[in-house]
């Protein structure tokens, strides 16, 4: 599966558009990991807690776009874009979304 941020990379061409493809998690904090974000936050550098949980949000809601566009028969997904949101005190959605394309090279 081609996945790109592009409109259409260089060296395919778009055949068919199959629609809006989307996949989102949604992730809440963990107290201990909290206690240990607010140290960080004490002494400076990288919250490596909350940096391990958003990468794992993404590669999920990634995972759940791709199942989406397979669905669809899709060869790829084109113009994908994430976004991220607050859901409740302590709980952030990240999604993911982009246009399933089958496509052709040129």
């Amino acid at each position: 599966m081609l996945m790109t941020t592009q409109d259409v990379p260089e060296e395919w061409q778009v055949t068919e558009t199959l629609g809006l493809v989307r996949g989102n998690s949604i992730r809440a904090r963990h107290i201990g990991k909290d206690i240990l974000a607010g140290l960080r936050n004490v002494v400076g550098g990288e919250i490596q807690e909350y940096t391990k949980m958003l990468g794992e949000s993404r590669e999920q809601a990634i995972d759940r776009m791709v199942a989406e566009a397979k669905k669809l028969k899709a060869d790829g997904i084109v113009c994908i874009r994430f976004t991220t949101s607050a859901v409740t005190q302590g709980a952030a959605e990240l999604l993911a979304y982009g246009t399933a394309v089958r496509l052709r090279k040129k």
